[in-house]
């Protein structure tokens, strides 16, 4: 695996950040119910004609229930730790993916940040290319480095996300609903492209420049559902992604270099008011 060239980027002293963590009951009630709409959503096309259409749906569904499912890994939800758990494994089997198994490699990610021992981060080195035919094989890879790094108790829950993956595949194709085999292709799919999605596009060609992560402003920016500040979820993974965007204000008013050293995951989809200079 490729060494950072400069130190991890740190989170800067002296900023406020603690009065943005709580979040009363509203907030968590929109956390958790975000991806449902999507998840509806593409059920109901996979069941008509317009089936196609599903797809799309699907996507945003499962881009959704990775900001939930990161949001409960961090312990961003206001829940206790058990519930954060129970949220983890109804996502693994709504993906079709063991997010026990992402928890360990993702809490490992913050800790090596891209260097020896970042499983996750591990594909970020790649090319496009390259993380387009690694796709397929990231989830198994990350199954296994969660396996070797887990106690006796996050096995336990690593397999009960299996457990319920396999019975929502078998009820797939045991009932032979074209709905359920539908929502199965698109996660399995959705599962191949995580590692492009999920992780390389946050931090590709970010290694050796100091720089904890990419983050977008503007309209894309709110389209991936605030994911693209991954830049500040880094220094401060407390926060929750909802209250990203203010806490990126407070860190270029009071931070010096810190607009400009930022590197955007796409640059010309910024307003021009948000543009780095390179």
């Amino acid at each position: 695996m490729i060494q950072p060239k400069r130190p991890p980027e740190r989170a800067p002293k002296g900023i406020q950040w603690a009065d943005l963590v709580p979040l009363n009951r509203w907030d968590k009630i929109k956390e958790l119910m975000l991806p449902l709409p999507w998840l509806l959503l593409s059920l109901t096309l996979y069941s008509t004609a317009l089936w196609p259409l599903g797809a799309m749906a699907s996507f945003l569904f499962f881009l959704c229930a990775l900001r939930l499912n990161h949001e409960a890994i961090h312990g961003n939800l206001g829940l206790s730790r058990r519930q954060d758990s129970l949220v983890m494994h109804v996502l693994s089997a709504l993906m079709l993916g063991s997010n026990h198994a992402f928890c360990q490699c993702h809490l490992l990610h913050h800790k090596h940040a891209m260097g020896p021992g970042d499983c996750e981060g591990n594909c970020g080195h790649m090319t496009l290319a390259q993380v387009l035919v690694y796709g397929p094989r990231f989830p198994f890879d990350i199954n296994r480095a969660a396996w070797r790094v887990a106690n006796a108790k996050a096995r336990r829950r690593i397999l009960i996300d299996w457990g319920l993956v396999l019975a929502v595949i078998a009820a797939a194709v045991l009932s032979g609903s074209q709905t359920l085999l539908l929502h199965v292709a698109a996660m399995s799919t959705a599962q191949c492209l995580a590692a492009l999605f999920a992780v390389w596009i946050t931090h590709q060609g970010t290694h050796d420049s100091g720089v904890a992560a990419r983050s977008q402003r503007g309209v894309l920016a709110r389209l991936a559902y605030l994911m693209f500040y991954h830049r500040e979820h880094h220094l401060f993974p407390k926060v929750p992604v909802s209250r990203l965007p203010v806490l990126a204000d407070r860190l270029e008013r009071s931070v010096a270099g810190y607009a400009a050293s930022r590197k955007p995951v796409i640059g010309w989809l910024e307003p021009r008011r948000f543009r780095v200079e390179p």
